[in-house]
């Protein structure tokens, strides 16, 4: 177990790493950056969201009892958030990251996880994670950016916000393909895929160019706030529920495990785009990535037992 979170995390950490080390010593042209970000944000990640939502296979998965807990979950872990934020009053900027921090995951890990586990139905059970969870995450994030970025504050901007916002899109299509049956097609499948699949090593790579933006000292409760919140709010509240609801079971392990991830390297990509503190956000993805490596292991040792 420990081997294959090693051999998840690793991958992750060295391609930050790598963006760091490139856009330090100049190796590509500076207005390469922001290019590669808004190709991530408009394209990459919504062909991500759109293949795996509608690929799924969600045979013999306790869908309706997994979609409650999690969707529930991620609302009670929002609510607090917006709770906390109303007593520490955190710069809006900074919220909008630390928010994307506690309740955004890393599904590339969720899934390669959950198939070592699980095999097969470990791949589907990460499906109807990504299904419950990937559309209302990116809807509260939106929504907490038009609350606090001086950006997006109208009810017109919300809305726009909302329904122009291509990851909400790209989970919308996934999930209508899915539904309808329509699927993708043999042609456009291979495409959608290809795109997505290089969703993951540019944003990682954005988010390494971006670490030196941010200064540690200066967001030390941000951090520290994000992380408790990822690392143990949400597990506990997600936990909670399973016990609560009567889900058991590899379902309940790996509803579990979605809500232990660190925040997802898309959030970094959300908040240059939508005017929050992106510097923090790359911060908080790069110490979450580092720390899950010591959190998960006991996440899985306690819901596997």
């Amino acid at each position: 177990m420990i081997h294959l979170l090693l051999n998840t995390l690793l991958p992750i950490i060295l391609l930050i790493g790598l963006g760091t080390f490139l856009r330090s010593r100049g190796f590509l042209a500076e207005a390469f950056w922001p290019g590669a970000e808004r190709l991530s944000y408009y394209v990459l990640l919504p062909s991500l969201f759109v293949h795996g939502l509608a690929t799924a296979d969600l045979q013999g998965v306790p869908v309706l009892g997994m979609v409650g807990v999690l969707m529930l979950a991620t609302l009670l872990g929002g609510g607090l958030l917006m709770l906390y934020q109303g007593i520490a009053d955190h710069e809006g900027a900074d919220f909008t990251s630390l928010f994307q921090g506690g309740v955004r995951f890393n599904n590339y890990i969720g899934a390669t996880l959950a198939a070592g586990i699980y095999g097969s139905a470990g791949i589907a059970l990460a499906a109807v994670a990504n299904a419950a969870i990937v559309p209302l995450v990116n809807l509260l994030c939106v929504l907490v950016f038009a609350r606090f970025s001086a950006r997006h504050s109208s009810v017109a901007h919300v809305l726009r916000a909302i329904f122009a916002n291509p990851l909400i899109i790209g989970c919308v299509i996934g999930l209508l393909l899915r539904l309808t049956g329509t699927g993708l097609g043999e042609g456009l499948e291979p495409t959608i895929k290809a795109l997505g699949q290089a969703a993951l090593p540019l944003g990682l790579l954005c988010v390494g160019a971006a670490l030196g933006g941010a200064r540690l000292s200066q967001h030390l409760r941000p951090l520290a706030a994000a992380s408790a919140f990822k690392f143990l709010a949400m597990p506990l509240i997600t936990w909670g529920l399973c016990r609560l609801f009567g889900l058991s079971g590899p379902a309940a392990v790996v509803a579990v495990l979605f809500q232990a991830l660190p925040t997802a390297s898309s959030s970094y990509v959300m908040a240059r785009q939508m005017g929050g503190n992106a510097p923090l956000m790359a911060t908080i993805i790069a110490l979450q990535t580092l720390l899950a490596g010591l959190t998960l292991p006991l996440v899985l040792m306690l819901t596997l037992n």
